[in-house]
């Protein structure tokens, strides 16, 4: 009996293991992408990425290290001033312009991806039902 004990207990920190490694590379992805498209790394924006805690990203040494020094490097610096005010002025309305997309981009997928959460659990709630009440009878096709 406790060979089979102990057999549980392996597989279950075996999959913890892969779990918390599956985790670790996707944060690791998501930096990554961040820095490709010139985006702050945060802590909030690794998670929303990478799609796990921040309790993860914190309590992983490694982790939290490289963001919180990736963070120190993305203060902002002074920027060079365009020699004429309407350059200045283009640069400052397309800045704002893409992060205001941005923002309506990250905020549509959020709204998308709460609707299909909403929808997988209505399905879920849909089949349970029918399986309470006998299933679907048995028609020719």
């Amino acid at each position: 009996m406790t060979d089979n004990r102990q057999r549980r207990t392996e597989t279950l920190a075996q999959a913890a293991r892969h779990k918390s490694e599956a985790k670790t590379k996707a944060a690791e992805a998501a930096i990554r992408a961040l820095t490709k498209h010139g985006e702050p790394i945060t802590f909030q924006a690794v998670q929303r990425e990478a799609g796990v805690s921040h309790s993860f990203l914190y309590t992983h040494p490694t982790l939290r290290e490289r963001i919180s020094r990736l963070r120190r490097q993305n203060l902002p610096t002074p920027r060079p001033q365009p020699a004429d005010s309407s350059e200045s002025n283009l640069v400052l309305a397309l800045t704002t312009e893409v992060a205001r997309l941005k923002k309506q981009i990250r905020q549509e997928t959020q709204a998308l991806r709460d609707a299909l959460a909403q929808a997988h659990g209505e399905n879920l709630e849909l089949r349970r039902e029918l399986a309470r009440r006998g299933g679907p009878e048995a028609t020719p096709q």
